[in-house]
């Protein structure tokens, strides 16, 4: 019989996204299936999505909350591109909104501990419908952690007394902190509301209440592991981790090969790979008349595609545009997020359009053509569990400059002048100056040693960051985790 994996996610890609979440549960289960897995998906059923373009299941989920049974309708598609089901739980008042989790300018919806309670519930409800006994339930991020707790309290007996859990930390920023009196609404009884479980520091922490209770934890790269067992990184939970080190995995994301492809991308004027380079110059001519730069073949171009927010350290980098604007380069800019980075970025575009461009808000195939036409990439973030746009940086052949952290410091290997070797330039003490020096440094090596840059930009291109190595890893914690919950191993 073949492995069983509930996948639990509150986003998914295409369906819906906010951030890399959304990526990770759109793609990984296709390459565990892939493996032979059955992998079943679930998320919420969000506006927007085409209900009518998914089979509507008969009857209904009956979902126990804490002012009595309420009802979740089922509709099934599949993850596009394979066979993997998804199943949307719909529920039109807790989801049917126009946010996934609160206005974009404002705090979460105020009801989202009963939204994401219901939705944690009605998975493991939707398990004892479908008659579906999973080996392991994956959850992910605070908006699914009841689910391990839930397995180990309320849904502790049969059918699902035999299911392992996996909780995996996308992003330990966001952990679903609320109010203690919240702990009514989960349904869990006031002996779990202690520091050992849920309370902490005065409040109810749903990412807590996933990390002690899952049976493994892993994270979305292993520098990223490392580094949220220390307090810099920790957010308030680091003791919480390094309790759990020994049951804490980093396993580095991949990226979509088939989207993020410069031999097939149709957003592009022109493809290329690693073994013939030529039309990647066709894509920065193009990339420059596009965003009414100069057309120069030998100014080095620069891009960033990037939420504009402190933690992707754009902040940093307005600091230092003064510096590097004087510099023979070009800078091209996409993204969206603080309003003052956003009126900065967009001012500074006007005023030296010459140099800078800046497109504010998001076009998928404009990040295609700015990571295909640049000769390096920006990425100076403070912290990155894992990060794809280095990833896809690779990929196409345009070399990374990141800050030493996360999945960062686990994708691109600093260059070293002295052989040659490398794919990036990494910055290991953050600041505005570090950046511009590290930029200065890409720029010394563009114009003095353009035969070690061609053959960074070959290596990177030659990077294997597909799902399938990451999906024999998730594979192995599974079947890790069904023996940890059992004492006996998978069948």
């Amino acid at each position: 019989m073949p492995l069983k994996v509930l996948f639990v996610s509150s986003e998914v890609t295409p369906f819906r996204k906010t951030g890399g979440l959304g990526d990770v549960a759109g793609a990984l289960p296709k390459a565990l299936k892939a493996r032979g897995i059955d992998v079943r998906v679930v998320m919420p059923l969000y506006r927007g999505i085409r209900w009518d373009e998914l089979e509507r299941l008969d009857g209904a989920v009956e979902v126990p909350m804490y002012y009595g049974t309420t009802r979740a309708g089922v509709r099934m598609g599949a993850l596009p591109g394979s066979d993997v089901p998804i199943y949307f739980l719909e529920h039109h008042g807790y989801f049917d909104r126009p946010e996934v989790y609160g206005p974009a300018d404002g705090g979460g919806y105020a009801d989202n501990l009963e939204r994401f309670t219901f939705f944690s519930r009605a998975c493991l409800e939707l398990a004892r419908a479908l008659g579906f006994e999973p080996d392991v339930v994956h959850a992910n991020d605070w908006q699914t952690a009841l689910v391990p707790v839930y397995l180990n309290t309320l849904y502790r007996g049969a059918p699902l007394q035999r299911t392992a859990t996996l909780f995996t930390i996308h992003n330990l920023a966001f952990q679903g902190v609320f109010d203690g009196g919240g702990l009514l609404v989960t349904g869990l009884g006031r002996e779990h509301y202690v520091p050992g479980e849920l309370e902490h520091y005065g409040a109810m922490n749903l990412m807590k209440g996933g990390l002690v209770h899952a049976t493994l934890v892993s994270t979305v790269s292993p520098t990223y592991a490392e580094e949220i067992q220390r307090p810099e990184h920790g957010a308030g939970l680091d003791g919480v981790i390094a309790a759990r080190s020994s049951d804490l995995h980093g396993i580095l994301n991949g990226i979509d090969t088939g989207e993020w492809n410069p031999e097939t991308d149709r957003h592009l004027p022109a493809r290329y790979s690693a073994l013939e380079l030529s039309g990647k110059a066709i894509c920065k001519r193009e990339l420059q008349r596009e965003m009414g730069l100069p057309v120069r073949a030998k100014t080095p171009l620069f891009g960033a595609v990037s939420r504009l927010t402190p933690q992707k350290g754009f902040d940093l980098l307005a600091q230092a545009m003064e510096r590097l604007l004087g510099w023979d380069l070009s800078i091209v800019l996409l993204g969206s997020g603080d309003s003052d980075a956003e009126e900065y970025f967009a001012a500074l575009s006007r005023a030296r359009g010459e140099k800078f461009r800046a497109r504010i808000g998001f076009d998928n195939g404009l990040a295609h053509r700015i990571e295909a036409g640049c000769d390096f990439f920006l990425m100076p973030s403070r912290f990155e569990p894992c990060g794809l746009n280095q990833m896809y940086s690779l990929r196409y052949g345009t070399l990374p400059i990141v800050h030493a952290t996360g999945g960062l410091a686990d994708t691109v290997q600093n260059y070293d002048e002295a052989t040659g070797e490398g794919t990036g330039f990494v910055i290991h003490r953050l600041d505005a100056k570090s950046l511009a020096d590290t930029v200065g440094w890409a720029l010394s090596t563009y114009f003095g040693r353009p035969r070690d840059l061609d053959a960074m930009r070959r290596r990177g291109m030659n990077l294997d960051f597909s799902w399938t190595r990451a999906a024999e890893h998730y594979e192995a914690l599974y079947r890790e985790a069904y023996q940890r919950r059992n004492g006996v191993a998978l069948p």
